[in-house]
């Protein structure tokens, strides 16, 4: 594969988009597009949507592995790394900044106003994302029959109801829903599918990967830090919100953070440039200082990378696969489901009249008036702050 461009170049243009990249991955994707098909013309436009539909397949941050991809494609596997890395830092160092901020000792009564209000919008957020995703999944369901529909109905309400019950297992019932419908579509009179079948093993191979855990999960805070972060980047499908549950019963059950905490961690997480999965950076933080988010960040993100370096010349067949297709028509709802449940957690979460306000605000702000996520949670921030400057009540 020939190189299209040098480090430099990468590292600077990469480096640019993390820096600037707010609003989460549909931002990263226009921006990715803008860079490498119309501005610089490294990639065409229909190989750039078959990278964007490979990387919906892998599990973890779908826009990280889709910069990293894109990095590689120009420059082969250094460019991955120092793409990848560039698009990354920005994010991490302005959410370890603003952890150190908000998450360390007692914070001023400013900081705790805006974090209150942000907070109380989360759930809002929450439900935004999942419904974005419910409507173009349920599409795709109801033109493949009866049988499809009532499984693709099942696997979204196993995953509300093991995100709002059973968080940390959440991981179970994503990867449980995704083989059931594997073992479905395989079976004799299953739903027939086109395309080339390649990537099969690739697809059996992610079902695979809990075994792997094992090397995550150790002793002491950092092995519980490091399995909380694997579960985020190897373990999530559906990206974004999803990765809620699979933090949150850790982070407050073991009292890393207290509920008000997360919920500040969650925003700061969509406040701040580059991918979302950056909160766990935050949870790193709140447990073991700036080592614990340092080492969240290095464990999340390590199998993005290994996905593209180990995987991306497979993408074509990957994006045709039968049985990754399979595997994502069963996970991916129930990742909605997990998505969806989440905001019961998170509005569970809040303690004071205003809050409840303040995030039915948010929910109009983001539903029917349709305004971005960022300004949703600024314009909250902004109204924690004016409650706590008139005398009200803080979490």
């Amino acid at each position: 594969m020939p190189h299209q461009a040098s480090l430099a170049t990468v590292l600077r243009e990469w480096g640019r988009i993390g820096c600037i990249g707010f609003g989460g991955p549909p931002a990263h994707i226009a921006l990715l597009r803008q860079l490498c098909v119309e501005r610089r013309q490294w990639l065409d436009a229909q190989e750039f949507e078959d990278a964007i539909s490979a990387c919906n397949l892998l599990p973890g941050p779908a826009s990280t592995e889709l910069a990293i991809f894109c990095a590689w494609r120009v420059r082969g596997r250094p460019g991955a790394l120092v793409g990848g890395l560039a698009f990354i830092a920005p994010g991490l160092a302005c959410i370890l900044a603003l952890s150190a901020l908000v998450l360390e000792g007692t914070p001023p009564w400013w900081v705790k106003a805006a974090g209150a209000g942000a907070g109380s919008a989360v759930a809002a957020v929450a439900v935004q994302a999942g419904w974005s995703l419910l409507v173009p999944s349920w599409k795709r369901a109801r033109t493949n029959g009866r049988g499809r529909r009532f499984r693709w109905a099942a696997y979204l309400l196993a995953g509300g109801a093991a995100s709002a019950t059973i968080g940390p297992w959440l991981v179970l019932v994503l990867l449980g829903s995704g083989i059931v419908e594997l073992v479905v579509t395989r079976a004799p009179g299953g739903a027939p599918r086109v395309g080339a079948d390649g990537a099969g093993e690739k697809a059996r191979s992610i079902v695979a990967l809990p075994v792997l855990a094992g090397a995550a999960a150790g002793s002491g805070v950092l092995g519980a830090v490091a399995w909380v972060a694997f579960k985020v980047g190897a373990l999530s499908f559906g990206g974004g919100f999803v990765i809620i549950p699979l933090m949150r019963a850790d982070a407050v059950g073991r009292g890393w953070m207290t509920s008000a905490q997360f919920l500040n961690a969650v925003a700061l997480g969509q406040i701040t440039p580059g991918p979302v999965v950056q909160t766990v950076s935050a949870v790193g933080y709140a447990a073991a200082g700036l080592g614990g988010g340092l080492l969240a960040a290095l464990v999340a993100f390590s199998p993005s990378f290994a996905f593209i370096l180990g995987g991306a010349r497979y993408f074509s067949s990957l994006r045709g696969s039968r049985r990754a297709q399979a595997f994502l028509d069963g996970s991916g709802p129930a990742a909605i489901g997990a998505i969806l449940g989440s905001s019961v957690l998170l509005a569970g979460a809040l303690t004071q009249a205003w809050q409840y306000a303040v995030l039915a605000g948010a929910a109009v702000l983001l539903l029917p008036l349709r305004r971005g996520v960022v300004f949703t949670l600024l314009a909250a921030a902004a109204t924690g702050l004016l409650i706590g400057l008139a005398g009200g009540p803080l979490p």
